[in-house]
């Protein structure tokens, strides 16, 4: 399988986006980026996943993870951002809201992903409602399931509620937040696990290094 063989790919509009993933890792991932967005297409569609903007999320969510994977293959080429990483069950409530908080209050100073151990096929409305009243950017907002190289790659993992489904490697920093799951709840009860997650994160952040 190469980067050149559309016919392996699960859905051929996926090629311009192996193209560009590519040339971002030229003479790092050539295979390994088509085998990456092809399974990264194949986890999203797969059960109750994502079914709307297919390729786009693929893209994005091979990307993440080729991202990862060169972060964990050669980290004396990090840039010196810590990497935190939230994981629950559905990622479409706690993990999202939590990373979508940090990403807003920290900017690029740190680099922050998130997902789920069963993830859902969307995010939960009250969920994106109680992220846009409090001014944060929703675009990178889709569900997605858990794989090793971005939990390898991570300094810093948060679960919320996954239990032992969050594999563990060594070397991680292994945080538990006991955050509700949101699910079904209304608009009052997601504001306020919100603003429980956003104290978290102040907290979390008085622990992190400067940014380099």
């Amino acid at each position: 399988m190469t980067a050149s063989s559309p016919e392996a790919l699960p859905d051929e509009r996926l090629t311009a986006g192996v193209a560009r993933l590519a040339m971002r890792h030229r003479g790092r991932f050539s295979v390994e980026t088509v085998q990456l967005i092809a399974d990264s297409y194949q986890r999203l569609a797969a059960g109750a996943h994502v079914r709307t903007h297919l390729v786009v999320l693929a893209e994005r969510f091979a990307a993440e993870r080729l991202d990862a994977l060169a972060h964990v293959e050669d980290p004396t080429a990090a840039d010196g951002r810590p990497r935190v990483l939230f994981v629950c069950s559905h990622n479409s409530g706690r993990s999202q809201m939590a990373a979508a908080l940090l990403a807003h209050r920290a900017g690029p100073a740190v680099t922050v992903s998130s997902a789920g151990t069963n993830p859902a096929g969307t995010v939960d409305p009250h969920v994106i409602q109680a992220l846009t009243e409090a001014g944060v950017a929703l675009e990178e907002l889709y569900p997605k399931p858990l794989t090793d190289e971005v939990v390898q790659a991570a300094d810093i993992v948060v679960t919320m509620g996954c239990g032992d489904a969050c594999p563990v490697f060594p070397g991680r920093r292994y945080l538990d937040w006991p955050i509700p799951d949101p699910e079904g709840a209304p608009i009052a009860v997601v504001r306020a696990l919100r603003d429980a997650l956003d104290s978290h994160i102040t907290a979390l952040l008085d622990t992190l290094p400067p940014s380099p």
